[in-house]
């Protein structure tokens, strides 16, 4: 079948992948804030991920408070309010769009393709999804945070398919490989495209769980999409 929809990851494929190499960074506002030592701060959100990417630490300032506590700190509600804004300005430095690619996606939609996207993220993106450049443009978007399971759990591609109105086997999917969401993408019945960040060599190794499924279909960057597409 022809490809009707396509569904993107979000980190390092519709994002910069350069400046994931700044995510630690960015925590630092956050630590001070909260009175945390920034390793000690850093070491937790590393340890807390899979559960904070899956809602169970509930929203930035529930998840905060309680990284706060397990580092040995109570924060008043004045650090928390300033934690929160730290963590949110964060969070926009590492989510930074990927040279041309929203204009990519103009193009794509105005050429009639449904536009989805899976991500495996935690509440900050979610919450301020709709400000972001990337939320208009997206038809259908599914968050690990909201749905409660992480890639490569197929009701994540279900859901994704189900909301686009395409099914699966008319969709592609578009990533670079981090969370074995290729893996998955082929068993929900939707066709991989491995995007390989050439021009980023440092990009793979701050990918999380990466994928042992390697698609057939493979570009090095997402300017190449179009033309795969057409051929």
């Amino acid at each position: 079948m022809g490809v009707r929809a396509i569904v993107f990851d979000f980190f390092g494929t519709l994002t910069d992948p350069a400046a994931e190499a700044g995510r630690r960074e960015s925590f630092t506002a956050t630590a001070a804030a909260l009175g945390v030592p920034a390793d000690r701060f850093w070491q937790a959100m590393g340890a807390s991920f899979p559960d904070r990417i899956t809602g169970r630490y509930g929203d930035t300032r529930a998840t905060l408070r309680r990284i706060a506590r397990e580092c040995g700190t109570d924060p008043a509600e004045s650090d928390l309010d300033a934690a929160v804004r730290a963590q949110q300005a964060g969070a926009v430095l590492v989510r930074p769009p990927r040279p041309g690619v929203l204009d990519l996606l103009d193009r794509l939609r105005a050429a009639g393709y449904r536009l989805g996207l899976i991500s495996d993220c935690s509440s900050e993106l979610c919450e301020a999804w709709p400000e972001t450049p990337y939320g208009p443009r997206i038809d259908a978007a599914v968050f690990s945070w909201q749905q409660g399971y992480r890639k490569p759990d197929l009701r994540l591609y279900e859901a994704v398919s189900a909301r686009l109105g395409v099914p699966a086997a008319e969709c592609w999917y578009v990533g670079d490989g981090g969370s074995r969401e290729h893996d998955g993408a082929r068993r929900a019945g939707m066709r991989p495209v491995l995007v390989t960040n050439a021009a980023y060599p440092d990009a793979a190794a701050l990918r999380s769980d990466p994928d042992p499924y390697t698609p057939d279909l493979t570009i090095p960057d997402l300017d190449a999409l179009p033309g795969l597409i057409e051929t």
